[in-house]
C-alpha cells in the first residue's frame, strides 16, 4: 500500500514563553487547522484590533503564532538561514499586501489571474486569508525555474502593487489569522509534490547553477532585481547533476510549449526511450533528442541549447550536436506529439494512442490534468479507454452528495443535481472498474446508513416482541440514503417520506434485475418514479390498509447502473422511449473487448481515495443557489447549435435528446465547478460540461435512436435514411417547393409536419417566399439567432 504523503507546514504556535521566534517545529497540516480555530487566537485578534496604541499592538502581535511559507522543516527546530533543511522547500512563496488601500484591488486581481485562461498565474494560487489587521495575504505555487524572488516581483506586477522586499527572505514568516479570515484554499496547498515533479524542479535551479531551492552561495535566493539588471549574488556550483549549463541565469525563449515544460517533455522523452544516455552514448542520444525537440522549437538552435540538458559537454559542443541535427529534412515526431499531448491531458504517454482511439470514435478527450478533486482520483489506474464510464458512474453519486443546491438553468426555472446512468457493455467487458470507484464515492452513505439500519432494526424487533397490551414502539423515521435497486415502492416510498430532503442513490451491478424487479406488482410504477426524479417532481400512493406505505412526497433520487446491450434492450422498449424515461438517462459504453486484449488497471492509492473522501465532505458542505451564469451561457450556445443541426437535417431524433443532454452536461459542469473550489466557472468547467452533454446526446441517439424513429416509420426504411448523414436543408435547390421536401423525405413527415418545418425555416431567416408554391434559400451562415 502506497504511502499518503502528509501535508507537513512549520509552525511556532506561541503557546510558551520557551517558544521565542527563533523556534520552529514542522507539524502536520491539521495543527494549523486547529490552531486557527482556537479560542485563544480569536481571543488575541480581537484584543489587537481594539486598541489603536502602535506600540501595544506590536506587542501583542508578537506573541501570535505564525508559520513558514517557504520550508517545512529546520535543523534542531532553530528558524535561521544555517538551519534550513534545503529538501522540504515548499515550492510556494506568500505575497503580503500591507498597504489597506491596495488590499481590495489585489484580492480581486488575483481571483482573475488565477482563473484566466493560458495565463502565467492561472490556477498557481494556493491560498489567500486576510491579516488580523485586515493587511492580506497570498501564497501561490512558484513557477517552474522561478526562484522566489522573481514569483513575487512578476506576481505583484501582475497584480499591480509593489512588492515588499522583506518577503524575498528564505527563513520568512507569516503570522497566523483565525479561522473566518481564511478567504480560498487550495487542495494544494503546502502539499508535498510529487517525485517527478521535484526532480524538474530542482534540475530548473541547478541548470541555472543554483541550489535545489533556488538559492546562491550566501544562502539568499537568486534576485534578478527590480529591472532585472541589478548587481546579483553568486551562484552556487551545481551539486546534484553534471550537466548544469554553466553561467547561463536569463532566458531568452519560452520554457514551455502549449503550457507543458520542456524540463518534463525531455524527461518523459528518456523514459520512453531507455533512459538518460550514459557516457560512452551521450552524444548519439543526445543527436536524437536535439532531432525529435526541434519540431517544438521552430528548428531554432538556439531555443534548443536553452532547453536542451548538456550532461557535462560544452556549449561549443552542445551546439554542433543541435546544428548537426538541424541540418536534418524537418519531418516532426510522432513520440514528442504523443508526449506532449499526453501531459497536457495528465495521462501517460503510452497511453495517447488509446486516447487517440477513444477520441476518433466518441469526439471525447477526457483531459485528466484539468478535473477536480475527486474526479481525477475516481480515474486514477483506470485505463484511458474506460474513463468516460467511470466519470459518468461516479456522476449521479456524487451530484446525490450535493443535494442541498439549487442551480438556476438557461430558461430561468431552478432545478435540483438530479442524475441516473447507465454504463453498457457487452459481457466480461470490465464494467467493475465503474463499480471500484463509486464503492469509494459511496462509503460516507454505508457508514451512515449501517448506523440508521442498525436502528431500525432494533425498532421493529421491539415491535415484534412487545405484548398485546403494550403499545407499540414509536417509529424511528430513520434517514437511509443507499438503497438496493430491488426496493419495493412501498419502502421507496417510505425512505422518501424519511429522507428530510436528501436524495435517495442506488447502485446496481445488473441492469437485468432492475428490469425483473420492475416487471410486475408493486414494482411496475418504479419507472415513473425514474422519470419524475429528475425534476425532483411529485409522486405518491394511497392505500386502505396499514401494511402499505402511503403518501405523496417530493422525488430525489439518483442512481447508477451497468448492464448488457441485451438487457439495455429488454429495459428500453417503446414506451420507455418515447414516454421520455431515455432522454433522462446518462448513458456510458464501455469499450469493445471483442478479441483485444487484456487491459491493464493501475491501483488506486490510500492518497486517492482521501482526497475523493475529501470531495464528497465538499460537495456535501454546499447549500442555496449556486450562480453559474458563463455555464449557462455555454450550455445555451451549444443547445442553439444542436437546434440549428436537427433543424437542417430535419432530425427529429436530434431535436429530442439535445433538450435534456443539454441538462445533464449543465449539471455536470455545476459538480465540476463546486469541486473546483473556484469562484466563478473556469475554463475547464465549460469545456467539461460541453464534453459531457455531448457525448450524452451521442450516446443516446446511438442507444435509443433507432426505437423512437420507429415510432414514426417502418424501422427497415428509417434505419436505411437514418444512415445518411446529409442536411436534407443543404440537399434542397436554391429555389424549391414542398414537394421537392416531400421526396427527400421520402414520405416520413406528414403535410402538417412538412408547412410547420418550412414555417420554422422562414422564422429562422433561412429562406423567403418567392411566390405561392416556391421558396428561396438564403446564406444560412447569415441566419439570425432565434
Amino acid at each position: 500500500m502506497e504511502m499518503i504523503l502528509e501535508r507537513l507546514i512549520a509552525l511556532n504556535t506561541r503557546q510558551t514563553k520557551e517558544q521565542t521566534r527563533a523556534f520552529v517545529k514542522e507539524c502536520p497540516l491539521k495543527d494549523y487547522d486547529a490552531l486557527t480555530q482556537s479560542p485563544r487566537l480569536k481571543q488575541m485578534a480581537e484584543r489587537i484590533n481594539s486598541t489603536d496604541d502602535d506600540e501595544k499592538q506590536r506587542k501583542l502581535k508578537s506573541w501570535l503564532p505564525f508559520r513558514c511559507p517557504h520550508y517545512t522543516q529546520f535543523r534542531d527546530d532553530y528558524r535561521d538561514r544555517e538551519h534550513i533543511v534545503a529538501e522540504s522547500f515548499t515550492w510556494q512563496t506568500c505575497i503580503d499586501i500591507d498597504d489597506p488601500e491596495l488590499v481590495e484591488k489585489a484580492n480581486e486581481m488575483s481571483e482573475k489571474l488565477d482563473i484566466e485562461i493560458g495565463g502565467r498565474w492561472q490556477g498557481l494560487m494556493l491560498h489567500k486569508d486576510y491579516s488580523i489587521r485586515r493587511k492580506l495575504h497570498i501564497d501561490i505555487r512558484l513557477p517552474l525555474g522561478m526562484t522566489v524572488p522573481e514569483a513575487q516581483r512578476e506576481y505583484c506586477k501582475a497584480l499591480g502593487v509593489e512588492c515588499d522586499t522583506s518577503c524575498f527572505t528564505p527563513e520568512r514568516f507569516i503570522y497566523i489569522s483565525p479561522a473566518d479570515f481564511e478567504i480560498y484554499r487550495a487542495d494544494g496547498w503546502y502539499a508535498q509534490l510529487s517525485d517527478e515533479e521535484v526532480a524538474a524542479r530542482r534540475k530548473a535551479y541547478t541548470d541555472r547553477g543554483l541550489s535545489i531551492d533556488g538559492r546562491t552561495e550566501d544562502g539568499s535566493y537568486y534576485d534578478p532585481g527590480d529591472d532585472g539588471d541589478a548587481p546579483t549574488p553568486a551562484p552556487v556550483a551545481p551539486a546534484v547533476t553534471p550537466d548544469a549549463p554553466a553561467e547561463k541565469v536569463e532566458t531568452k525563449f519560452p520554457q514551455e510549449f502549449k503550457g507543458v515544460p520542456y524540463t518534463s517533455v525531455i524527461c518523459e522523452y528518456w523514459r520512453r526511450t531507455g533512459g538518460e544516455p550514459s557516457e560512452g552514448e551521450r552524444n548519439k542520444r543526445l543527436h536524437q533528442l536535439a532531432a525529435n525537440l526541434r519540431a517544438i522549437c521552430d528548428n531554432n538552435e538556439e531555443w534548443m541549447l536553452e532547453v536542451m540538458p548538456r550532461f557535462g559537454l560544452s556549449v561549443v559542443e552542445m551546439k554542433s550536436i543541435i546544428h548537426s541535427a538541424c541540418k536534418e529534412p524537418t519531418k516532426g515526431s510522432r513520440l514528442i506529439d504523443q508526449i506532449v499531448n499526453a501531459l497536457d491531458m495528465g495521462i501517460s504517454s503510452d497511453e495517447i494512442e488509446d486516447a487517440e482511439a477513444v477520441q476518433a470514435e466518441t469526439g471525447v478527450k477526457v483531459n485528466v490534468k484539468a478535473l477536480p478533486i475527486g474526479l481525477k482520483e475516481s480515474l486514477a489506474g483506470v485505463p484511458v479507454s474506460m474513463h468516460m464510464p467511470v466519470l459518468c458512474g461516479v456522476l449521479p453519486i456524487a451530484a446525490a452528495y450535493a443535494d442541498q443546491v439549487q442551480i438556476q438553468y438557461c430558461d430561468g426555472n431552478l432545478q435540483h443535481l438530479g442524475l441516473m446512468s447507465i454504463i453498457r457493455g457487452e459481457q466480461a467487458s470490465n464494467k467493475s472498474v465503474v463499480k471500484n470507484a463509486v464503492d469509494v464515492w459511496k462509503r460516507q452513505f454505508d457508514e451512515e446508513d449501517a448506523l440508521a439500519r442498525k436502528r431500525e432494526e432494533e425498532w421493529k424487533e421491539r415491535k415484534k416482541g412487545r405484548k398485546a397490551n403494550e403499545k407499540a414502539p414509536e417509529d424511528p423515521h430513520v434517514l437511509i440514503r443507499m438503497v438496493p435497486v430491488t426496493v419495493s415502492c412501498s419502502t421507496l416510498l417510505k425512505r422518501f417520506k424519511n429522507a428530510q430532503g436528501h436524495t435517495l442513490y442506488s447502485f446496481g451491478e445488473e441492469l437485468d434485475t432492475l428490469r425483473k424487479t420492475n416487471g410486475a406488482g408493486s414494482w411496475s410504477s418504479k419507472y415513473d418514479i425514474y422519470r419524475l426524479s429528475f425534476d425532483k417532481g411529485e409522486w405518491g400512493q394511497d392505500y386502505n390498509s396499514d401494511a402499505a406505505e402511503s403518501g405523496v412526497v417530493k422525488v430525489a433520487y439518483n442512481w447508477t447502473m451497468l448492464g448488457t446491450n441485451g438487457a439495455m434492450r429488454k429495459c428500453f422498449k417503446s414506451d420507455n422511449i418515447e414516454n421520455g424515461l431515455s432522454s433522462r438517462i446518462l448513458v456510458a459504453e464501455m469499450p469493445d473487448s471483442s478479441f483485444a486484449k487484456m487491459p491493464k488497471f493501475g491501483r488506486r492509492s490510500a492518497e486517492d481515495e482521501a482526497k475523493i473522501q475529501e470531495a464528497v465532505t465538499r460537495l456535501r458542505s454546499f447549500s442555496g443557489l449556486v450562480d453559474t451564469p458563463r455555464l449557462r451561457r455555454a450550455i445555451e450556445e451549444w443547445v442553439e447549435a444542436k437546434r440549428v443541426e436537427a433543424a437542417k437535417d430535419i432530425d427529429h431524433v436530434k431535436d429530442t435528446y439535445r433538450k435534456r443532454a443539454a441538462v445533464i452536461g449543465f449539471r455536470c459542469g455545476v459538480i465540476f465547478h463546486l469541486l473546483s473550489g473556484c469562484v466563478r466557472e473556469s475554463k475547464a468547467c465549460l469545456d467539461f460540461a460541453l464534453m459531457m452533454a455531448e457525448y450524452c446526446l451521442m450516446e443516446q441517439i446511438k442507444t435509443f435512436g433507432e426505437a423512437l424513429l420507429s415510432q414514426y416509420v417502418d424501422v427497415s426504411e428509417e434505419c436505411q435514411r437514418y444512415g445518411v448523414n446529409h442536411s436534407v436543408f443543404d440537399q434542397l435547390a436554391p429555389t424549391f417547393t414542398i414537394d421537392d421536401l416531400r421526396a427527400l423525405k421520402r414520405g416520413y413527415c406528414s403535410e402538417t409536419s412538412m408547412r410547420m418545418i418550412i414555417s420554422r425555416w422562414m422564422r429562422d431567416g433561412w429562406i423567403s417566399k418567392t411566390d405561392r408554391h416556391h421558396w428561396s434559400k438564403r446564406q444560412v451562415g447569415s441566419q439570425p439567432k432565434t
